[in-house]
């Protein structure tokens, strides 16, 4: 089946691949290191499991594309752009899909052209930092295409991991859902450890407002933005599948998905409440920071008050008697203007004492 679409120049080469600190990252060809893209196309033949791999896979493609009874899966892993544009022909893929698969760094999304469905949706991991992996799923008649890197295995993945043709038999848009029910099901986990992380800052910030405790605030609510922006996006997606008539997915499918969006409305949810603790913590720290500069100002006028009146009477009697006291004239009146003054100091800090100034 040769495409109707002429393919852009600019397939010719593999785009770069870079990565942003919280953004989703480009898929990095695999011919970076040296190793072609790698192919695996699964078909289910008279109610068996096929398998190829590599060129011979691509050979075969074409005559299990022409069987539209036999569903079929078509596996990419960090694809060449040649392997790509071999793959799009076999497919009758459009070009720009073919762009955006090579590209990679694109939002979760869905996008229907020609009669085929391209979604978007991102994988995470987290290591020192969280980690967006996209994933391409196009859904068309009678097949499914996934692309993505060697970071996501979808056999380990808990619908597939008792084997692909349970899943596979139902029909190319019942392993969209296999495979998209646990990336969902995979945002829980970075969700409640945001949330945990946060409650931890927020005791902290009540404890002490220190320096590091912001410092962790702000990493926090750059995670939740990282997590934010792979999720979000994956709500309308999932609404527009279970809402719109769409001929590749069964009538049947529809409540399997109708679940994954009940799953993404509620992972949302939490993941706004999340960024309003997040903002509120914030508040709460310049709170804190606030009242204990106000302490210090009360304490330090505390002492000025101390310090003022001791300083005033010494002022008034002047060195020069307290020269004299020293000299053995007038000392009665010395220390009798010394013993008040202490008084009178040890009396204003009793009394500042007793209303928390120092």
């Amino acid at each position: 089946m040769a495409s109707n679409h002429p393919n852009p120049a600019s397939l010719s080469e593999p785009p770069l691949a870079t990565s942003g600190e919280h953004a989703p990252r480009f898929r990095a060809p695999a011919t970076r290191g040296g190793t072609p893209g790698a192919i695996r196309v699964l078909a289910v033949v008279d109610g068996e499991l096929r398998e190829t791999l590599g060129d011979a896979a691509l050979a075969e493609l074409p005559d299990l594309l022409d069987h539209r009874d036999t569903p079929v899966w078509v596996d990419l892993t960090s694809p060449t752009a040649d392997l790509a544009i071999r793959v799009g022909d076999a497919l009758n893929l459009h070009p720009l899909i073919v762009e955006d698969v090579l590209e990679g760094n694109q939002r979760a999304k869905i996008e229907t052209t020609d009669g085929q469905i391209h979604i978007v949706l991102f994988n995470l991991t987290y290591g020192e930092r969280v980690d967006a992996a996209e994933l391409d799923f196009v859904l068309g008649e009678g097949y499914l295409l996934t692309v993505h890197d060697a970071s996501w295995d979808p056999r380990a993945t808990n619908h597939l991991r008792s084997g692909v043709a349970p899943v596979l038999r139902h029909g190319p848009d019942h392993l969209l859902w296999a495979l998209s029910d646990d990336l969902v099901d995979g945002y829980f986990p970075f969700a409640d450890r945001l949330g945990d992380a946060i409650d931890d800052v927020q005791d902290e910030v009540v404890r002490t407002a220190s320096r590091e405790t912001v410092e962790r605030m702000f990493l926090l609510k750059r995670e939740l933005i990282a997590v934010r922006r792979a999720v979000s996006p994956v709500r309308e997606v999932f609404n527009q599948l279970t809402n719109r008539d769409i001929p590749m997915i069964s009538p049947d499918e529809l409540v399997y998905f109708r679940d994954i969006y009940d799953h993404v409305i509620r992972l949302t949810d939490e993941l706004d409440n999340y960024r309003e603790l997040a903002a509120t913590t914030l508040d709460v720290y310049l709170t804190q920071v606030n009242n204990n500069l106000s302490v210090i100002m009360k304490r330090l006028t505390g002492v000025t008050v101390i310090l003022a009146g001791i300083g005033a009477i010494a002022g008034i009697f002047g060195m020069s008697e307290a020269g004299a006291a020293f000299a053995g004239s007038e000392a009665g009146g010395f220390w009798i203007v010394t013993v008040v003054t202490i008084s009178l100091a040890l009396g204003a800090a009793y009394v500042l004492r007793r209303i928390d100034w120092i």
